[in-house]
C-alpha cells in the first residue's frame, strides 16, 4: 500500500485551487507537496500484523527546532475581542504562537503548513484532517477555504455570496461545534458535550488523569503505550455518566483517540538523549495551558503555548496516515469496543454497538475490521456515504463543496484494495439519543 502523497495533495488542493482558492499558484502547492515525508510503502498492508516497527531516528536541532521568538513569540488570544480557540490544544498553540492566525480562524492551506512545519505532522494526514474540517467545520467554497479552531466564524468571501446563492447557507460552526462530525465523547481532556455544558474547556479532573499516566523519563512511543488503561477508562466514563453518549465512525473511532495519541506523537520533545521524543510532564502543561502543582491544578481557557527550546519530530519522521492508524488499533485491538460505532440508548450505562454488517449491507462484519485495510475503508467509505446528508442544507452548491473531500477520500483508498459500498442503513442511527439530539432531531 502507498501513501500516495502526490495524489493526496492534487486530489485535495487542487479542486480548491480550482473552484474556490484561484490565487493559489503552482508553485506554492508544490511547496506544500515538498514538505511532505515521501514515503513509499506503508507498514498497513494486507500482510502486517499491526505492530510497530522500531527504526532508527536521528536528531538535528538546526532542522527540528521550532522557534517560540519573534513573530513567533506566545502572545495570548483576546477571547473577548472575538479570537477563537477550540477543543484541539495543538491548533490553540499553533494560533498563539503566529503559525495560524491569531484570531484562530485560518485558510485549510495556512493550517497545512503550520501543522507539518512546527509539529512534524506528515503531508497526507494534515491535508486529510484540514479538508474534512473545512468542508464540514468550515466554509470550502469560500475564497480562502478554511475553518474556525473554535466558534462559529466566517472565513472568507463565499462563492456565491454568504447565506445564500451556491455559496455557504449558514454560519460554519468552527471546530467547537463539530460535535459528532469532528469532536466526540471520549476526550482525553475536554468532557463530553451533554454531561458538562461545553466540549472545548479543558476538565481538570480529566487533564490531571492524563498526567498520572503519561510515565515519565521515557520515550514518546512507550508513553503513548502505557495510556491505555487511561483511554479505556475515559470510554467507560462516557458510558456511565452519559446517556447521550455516542461514537460515530469518523469523529469517535478515528479522531477521538487522537486526543491520546497526538500528545506523544507531536508535543514529545526531541533531541540527542530522547530521538524519538520525550514529552514531560511539564511541557504538557505548557501545551494544554495548566498551571500549578499535581492536585491542585488551574486552567486558563485558550492560554495553550509551546514550550522554549521545543524541538519537533525528525525530518523524514514525520507522523501520517499510516502511524496514526497503527496507534488506534494498537488500542482497540486491547479493547475492541474503542472501534464500535454506537453509543448509549438513552440510559447511561445501556451501549450498544452497531454491527458493521448491518450497517453496510454485509461489505463489513466486526469480526475482520481490524484486519488489513478494512478499518481504513471502512471510515473513508462511510463517510463518503453519509457526508451528503450530514451537509444538507449547508451549502447551496453541495456537490461542489464536498467535491475536496471526496477527491481527498479517492485518493487515500487508492491502493487499498477496498471493497465496494453500495449503501449505508443510516436508520440504525436514530436508536441513539445522542446522535439524534446533535443532528438537531
Amino acid at each position: 500500500m502507498k501513501l500516495f502523497i502526490p495524489t493526496i495533495i492534487t486530489a485535495c488542493l487542487v479542486p480548491l485551487q480550482v473552484f474556490a482558492f484561484p490565487h493559489l499558484s503552482p508553485q506554492a502547492l508544490q511547496g506544500l507537496l515538498k514538505r511532505g515525508p515521501g514515503a513509499k510503502s506503508c507498514p498497513f498492508g494486507h500482510d502486517s500484523s499491526h505492530k510497530k516497527e522500531k527504526r532508527a531516528v536521528g536528531f538535528d536541532p538546526v532542522a527540528q527546532y521550532v522557534s517560540t521568538t519573534g513573530q513567533h513569540a506566545f502572545v495570548p488570544p483576546n477571547l473577548a475581542a472575538g479570537d477563537k480557540r477550540g477543543p484541539c490544544p495543538g491548533l490553540n498553540a499553533l494560533a498563539n504562537h503566529g503559525y495560524l492566525p491569531h484570531n484562530g480562524i485560518a485558510p485549510m492551506t495556512t493550517i497545512i503548513e503550520a501543522v507539518t512545519q512546527a509539529y512534524g505532522m506528515a503531508l497526507d494526514l494534515a491535508a486529510f484532517l484540514a479538508v474534512y474540517g473545512t468542508v464540514f467545520n468550515g466554509d470550502s467554497l469560500s475564497l480562502t477555504p478554511g475553518y474556525s479552531i473554535g466558534g462559529p466564524s466566517y472565513v472568507g468571501p463565499s462563492l456565491g455570496g454568504a447565506l445564500g446563492g451556491l455559496g455557504i447557507l449558514r454560519t460554519p460552526s468552527g471546530l467547537t461545534g463539530s460535535h459528532n462530525n469532528y469532536e466526540a465523547d471520549t476526550s482525553a481532556t475536554r468532557g463530553d458535550l451533554y454531561v458538562v455544558g461545553n466540549n472545548d474547556l479543558l476538565q481538570i479532573e480529566n487533564f490531571q488523569k492524563y498526567y498520572d499516566a503519561l510515565l515519565e523519563n521515557t520515550p514518546a512511543p512507550e508513553q503513548y503505550s502505557a495510556l491505555f488503561k487511561f483511554r479505556q477508562g475515559r470510554f467507560n466514563d462516557s458510558i456511565a455518566t452519559n446517556p447521550y453518549f455516542f461514537f460515530p465512525q469518523f469523529a469517535g473511532v478515528l479522531v477521538a483517540p487522537a486526543g491520546y495519541a497526538f500528545p506523544p506523537a507531536f508535543m514529545a520533545n526531541r533531541s540527542a538523549q530522547y530521538p524519538s521524543g520525550y514529552l514531560s510532564r511539564e511541557n504538557l502543561k505548557s501545551f494544554f495551558a495548566v498551571w500549578g502543582q499535581s492536585g491542585a491544578f488551574s486552567y486558563q481557557a485558550g492560554h495553550e503555548r509551546i514550550p522554549d527550546n521545543f524541538y519537533k519530530r525528525a525530518i523524514g519522521d514525520e507522523y501520517g496516515i499510516a502511524n496514526f492508524n497503527l496507534d488506534v488499533l494498537q488500542f482497540a485491538l486491547q479493547d475492541p469496543r474503542l472501534l464500535s460505532v454506537g453509543g448509549n440508548t438513552g440510559t447511561t450505562n445501556s451501549f450498544t454497538g452497531i454491527d458493521p454488517s448491518a450497517l453496510t449491507n454485509g461489505v463489513f462484519n466486526g469480526a475482520t475490521l481490524a484486519e488489513g485495510n478494512n478499518l481504513q475503508c471502512f471510515i473513508y467509505q462511510l463517510i463518503q456515504a453519509e457526508a451528503p446528508g450530514l451537509l444538507t442544507g449547508v451549502y447551496g452548491d453541495l456537490t461542489k463543496a464536498l467535491q475536496p473531500l471526496m477527491e481527498n477520500l479517492k485518493g487515500n483508498m487508492e491502493g487499498l484494495g477496498c471493497p465496494q459500498l453500495m449503501g449505508v442503513d443510516e436508520s440504525l442511527y436514530e436508536k441513539y439519543p445522542g446522535y439524534m439530539k446533535a443532528k438537531g432531531v
